[in-house]
């Protein structure tokens, strides 16, 4: 993900078994372009077409909750849902981080679950890197490029408008 973390975004998600995801957003503008793959495992009708090429364009939703549209927020917060215990010291990407490991409470019921941030240990205090591990499932979200130009713009071609 590239983030201005307010409005606007670009995000791939991308699956072990082949699906993948694109996602560009732009103040309240979603592009998107999902591969064959990813619309199979969401229950789509794929018979006879072949991989996407083009993007979708449709409005963002703002009644949606972040992720349950299966889509990107930007704003990527981290709001407190858990203890945090101070981890190991580890480089990432040149960097000294210091672990930050929480237990989230939704998932008591999994005590093996857990989210662990990698927070810069000099200068500002970003956030270098995020691991969720649960038996199920293991997520990484890297950030990089602080405080430099951000520039996302919507695709050039191949858009299809889905508004209604």
């Amino acid at each position: 993900m590239r983030t201005n973390l307010k409005d606007t975004c670009s995000f791939t998600s991308a699956g072990s078994t082949g699906e993948k995801l694109e996602q560009i957003r732009i103040g309240d503008t979603d592009y998107v372009r999902p591969n064959l793959k990813h619309m199979q495992l969401s229950g789509m009708d794929t018979t006879g077409r072949k991989d996407q090429k083009k993007w979708g364009k449709t409005a963002v939703d703002p009644t949606v909750p972040a992720g349950e549209s299966g889509l990107t927020d930007c704003t990527h917060p981290f709001a407190s849902f858990g203890k945090a215990t101070k981890g190991k010291t580890v480089t990432i990407a040149g960097v000294p981080t210091i672990s930050l490991i929480v237990t989230d409470k939704p998932d008591k019921a999994d005590e093996d679950a857990t989210w662990t941030f990698h927070v810069a240990t000099e200068g500002e205090p970003y956030i270098y890197r995020v691991v969720y591990k649960s038996p199920d499932l293991r997520n990484v979200t890297s950030f990089s490029a602080f405080d430099t130009p951000f520039n996302v713009e919507p695709p050039k071609t191949d858009v299809i408008d889905l508004t209604d």
